[in-house]
């Protein structure tokens, strides 16, 4: 779950990227802040550096600067990633690239949905399934899938608060609470 403060942030640029002379879609706007955590992730000296107190506010900003230029990162993620490091939140850019693709889900009216079997799905299962959860709740499913041998059969989505469960287990639980309830 996303903090007030990733929440904050990811809104404003949402906000930046939504606006209708933004000159970048919300894809391309998550793609290159992928990119650009990538990046920071994967130099321990450029990550050491963009936290450390010892390394001055201008001499961040030039190195961002110019890692956003050799990327070719648009200037709104550059921006972002400024305003970022110029408040000290470097460390939490993953948590804020998570509730910035959850705002532009939310705004473009996808909800996300986990969704466990007890195999393996076909792609034309998987399809089927999203299709009949996103007209049922009016939304577009990004779907999580995981295989749960425990479940028997059948499948269990969670989408937003709700659960639907069509496996086995679910089924023989029911039957178990309910022959208990007799008793």
């Amino acid at each position: 779950m996303a903090d007030a403060l990733s929440v904050h942030y990811a809104a404003a640029l949402a906000n930046s990227v939504f606006a209708p002379d933004s000159g970048l879609s919300p894809q391309d706007a998550i793609a290159q802040l992928r990119v650009a955590e990538s990046v920071w992730a994967g130099s321990k000296p450029l990550e050491h550096a963009l936290l450390s107190p010892a390394v001055s506010k201008a001499r961040k900003k030039a190195v961002v600067e110019k890692l956003a230029n050799d990327m070719g990162l648009n200037r709104l993620i550059r921006n972002f990633l400024l305003v970022v490091i110029s408040h000290r939140r470097s460390r939490e850019l993953p948590a804020m690239r998570r509730a910035f693709e959850a705002a532009v889900d939310e705004r473009l009216g996808w909800v996300p949905a986990e969704i466990a079997s007890a195999k393996g799905l076909s792609d034309e299962q998987k399809k089927e399934l999203e299709q009949t959860l996103g007209a049922k709740l009016g939304k577009f499913i990004r779907a999580n899938y995981q295989v749960d041998p425990a479940l028997i059969g059948g499948v269990r989505a969670r989408v937003a608060s709700r659960e639907y469960d069509a496996t086995v287990k679910g089924k023989l639980e029911s039957m178990r609470q309910r022959l208990a309830f007799r008793h």
